[in-house]
């Protein structure tokens, strides 16, 4: 389901995909966060076919106008997991709701590993 908005003469549809690259955009601008992460052997197959998806390890759902997001990060070594978690809800919920008009109920964050910085 993507996020429909009404006006008197228009109609505008944001799609989850658009949401969830801006969740993914936000995400990464948090010092701390190495990248998000997904099913590597999906992202083994999608590259092999040239696909590029910009929001790999989000999930969006929109429910009556509101959001509700799930996200899979790597972050990098010595950093505050749950730090590093709180700036990323925080970010990701603001930046949709700037750019969507949305309201975000929940963003779950998942932390899937640890990046090893090069020594």
């Amino acid at each position: 389901m993507s996020a429909e908005y009404s006006t008197k003469k228009s109609e505008v549809r944001i799609a989850n995909e658009v949401i969830a690259n801006i969740a993914c955009m936000a995400a990464t601008e948090v010092k701390g966060v190495a990248f998000l992460s997904d099913n590597v052997i999906t992202n083994e197959i999608i590259g092999r076919f040239g696909i590029k998806k910009l929001a790999k390890g989000i999930k969006i759902e929109i429910d009556d106008g509101n959001v509700f997001c799930e996200m899979s990060v790597c972050i990098e070594y010595g950093y505050s997991i749950p730090e590093v978690s709180s700036r990323i809800q925080e970010r990701v919920s603001t930046a949709i709701t700037d750019m969507t008009g949305l309201k975000v109920e929940e963003v779950n964050v998942h932390i899937v590993g640890i990046n090893i910085a090069k020594a």
